[in-house]
């Protein structure tokens, strides 16, 4: 017998299955899903946890008329197999194939480019609000984990929506983690909320009634579809506790239900969908579900490589070279010994930027704020102004949504705060909204701003060393993966401010490299030597201040090359550009870098290679140029 998933083409073919056969086709999807994942990686435990509520709310609604909008999207796994896409489900994460998260590219059924936290409230209620003026019908539901919920700009969103009171669906996937355990007061209002002794009765009395009410005709159905400010108080028995949050801001809450019982989703959904105000169902589910070894292990099954199924075991890695997150876990740990004023902060990332280690050594000097980049920086400025060294370890791409509080609270003031940006450039499978190639631009544009860009795990140890021994805000940006296999000094230096070092003397050419892509420019260099061409190889250090006496000095050449693995608008390479000609200099210049496009997902060196940032491709421009 034929599996169910087989036969699913569209959320259309899934309205006419029962519960019953819903329930096989969840156990279908998350066995697909650890068949696949196994090979590719991906965001398995996130995706396994949300398989029920997907189904339940596909069964419902009608896709891509109505529109179903994910947070981050790392568990829309699911959704990706029953949205037409089954058959290309192994290319998942690929070069070439399907993005691990929703891209309106890619499929009718996505509304945006999910990828970053805590945004799917403001976009569904975006698109309830266009509804009501165009005078359209179309269903809203934003799925939205509790790590999310507690970003910010959720929280903007949920004012606004209790507020305007406009018709929506806010789906809270409460499976108490995000991608290390939650942290906040928010967490405690949630688990308060499923310990409760009285909201377990009322969800039975609730449940109890929903069941029986067939299509949402029942005492809490007719509530429902008759939402508004005065009926509240008619239903507020099934809700507890009476001062609960959502409430109180205008916004019907359920009491938390089972997300792993189909039955239970649909009857609560089906209400839920018939409501004329905003609802917020709160669902409980375990991340992982269904397969023992990410629920055992939540946390590394967030997102790893190829794994065996059997065990759950990742593939084994071959010895070689530490990590550059690794590096800077150890080194940061090493310099708090050594000065009590540094302290660490994270925005729900402690194992992904490295700082376990020192959470475990220094439990008062660390602080994990959960979601909420801009707070960790406005709160790193507090911390500097009262003479303390912050270290504030964000990914590149989510260290962007606080460019405001970088700016304004960090760097105007002159606080002494060290931004330690991870997966700074192409970071690979998670494509476009977790590329790391905006940080160069964004840094390099404030006034007071510095910026280190070291190009192995010595040099990484040396920049946080120097990072910390400066006044007023740095930013040192380091690339995901492994290092060059240097080992790492016992006492690093402090490198001068603005100063590069020449990693290779030549003539001909010179290439001015920045963080990681000084490797790739020595290949380079090697494959010009054979043809004749004498290229010098400086390793910048810096990307702001530029050292200006190497540029000039470049400009003794044929031809100046800069390489970054950033964007090119605004990038070192333009800074370069500036410092030749604000000094006169004439010399054929080519910047390379990632240019004004869109960079897929893939591995990160057959992306390099795309993007003509390896060996070859930086080769092939010289020999072009010349």
């Amino acid at each position: 017998m034929g599996r169910i998933l087989d036969a699913i083409t569209s959320p259309a073919d899934i309205k006419v299955l029962t519960d019953e056969e819903l329930s096989i086709l969840a156990h279908e999807i998350r066995e697909q899903i650890v068949a696949t994942t196994s090979k590719t990686g991906g965001h398995v435990a996130s995706s396994l946890g949300a398989v029920e509520i997907i189904l339940a709310v596909h069964s419902l609604i009608d896709s891509p008329k109505d529109r179903f909008v994910f947070d981050v999207g790392h568990q829309a796994y699911a959704h990706k197999l029953i949205t037409g896409r089954s058959a290309e489900f192994d290319t998942l994460r690929q070069a070439g194939g399907i993005s691990g998260f929703p891209r309106p590219d890619e499929s009718p059924h996505d509304v945006h480019y999910s990828g970053h936290a805590s945004d799917s409230i403001s976009i569904a209620l975006g698109l309830a609000k266009a509804r009501e003026l165009r005078r359209s019908d179309e269903k809203v539901v934003a799925l939205i984990g509790d790590a999310s919920l507690s970003g910010g700009m959720a929280f903007e969103a949920l004012n606004t929506i209790g507020q305007l009171q406009i018709p929506m669906v806010i789906i809270l996937n409460d499976n108490e983690m995000s991608i290390s355990r939650n942290v906040g007061a928010l967490v405690r209002h949630l688990g308060a909320i499923r310990s409760s002794a009285s909201y377990r009765q009322a969800r039975d009395q609730s449940q109890e009634r929903l069941e029986g009410s067939g299509e949402g005709s029942g005492a809490l159905g007719r509530a429902f579809v008759n939402f508004g400010r005065s009926a509240k108080d008619s239903i507020k028995q099934f809700f507890v506790p009476d001062t609960m949050l959502f409430e109180q801001l205008g916004i019907l809450c359920t009491p938390p239900i089972d997300g792993h019982n189909i039955t239970a989703m649909r009857n609560i959904l089906r209400t839920a969908l018939d409501a004329d105000g905003p609802v917020l169902v709160h669902v409980v589910t375990k991340k992982g579900a269904g397969y023992e070894p990410a629920e055992a292990d939540p946390e590394r099954f967030h997102g790893l490589g190829s794994y065996d199924i059997a065990t759950g075991t990742s593939a084994r890695k071959l010895s070689g070279p530490q990590n550059f997150t690794e590096v800077f876990g150890k080194s940061l740990v090493r310099e708090a010994r050594a000065d009590e004023h540094i302290v660490a902060i994270t925005a729900a990332m402690p194992s992904g930027t490295g700082l376990k280690e020192f959470a475990r050594e220094f439990p008062d000097r660390f602080i994990d704020v959960g979601i909420a980049e801009e707070n960790a920086v406005g709160m790193a400025a507090g911390l500097a102004l009262s003479g303390l060294k912050p270290v504030v370890a964000i990914y590149s791409t989510f260290l962007q949504r606080a460019i405001d509080q970088i700016a304004t609270d960090c760097a105007l003031p002159n606080c002494n705060v060290v931004f330690a940006i991870d997966r700074a450039g192409v970071v690979g499978e998670d494509g476009p909204t977790h590329h790391g190639i905006f940080d160069i631009t964004y840094c390099r544009m404030i006034p007071g701003m510095r910026m280190l860009a070291p190009s192995d795990e010595a040099e990484l140890a040396s920049a946080l060393h120097t990072a910390l021994r400066l006044g007023g805000p740095v930013a040192v940006r380091y690339p995901r993966g492994a290092g060059v296999g240097v080992a790492v000094p016992e006492d690093p230096q402090v490198f001068a401010e603005g100063k590069s070092r020449t990693v290779r003397e030549g003539s001909d050419v010179a290439i001015l490299a920045f963080g990681d892509r000084v490797a790739a420019a020595l290949q380079a260099a090697e494959q010009l030597a054979e043809e004749g061409v004498d290229a010098r190889v400086v390793d910048m250090r810096w990307v702001k201040p530029l050292d200006e006496d190497a540029i000039v000095a470049a400009a003794g050449t044929k031809l100046v090359v800069t390489v970054e693995n950033g964007i090119v608008s605004g990038g070192a390479g333009e800074g370069v550009l500036h410092v030749l000609t604000k000094r006169g200099l004439q010399v054929p210049v080519r910047i390379l870098g990632v240019d004004d496009q869109v960079v897929p997902h893939g591995k990160p060196a057959t992306l390099l290679a795309d993007l003509g940032l390896d060996g070859n491709g930086i080769a092939a421009a010289i020999r072009d140029a010349l």
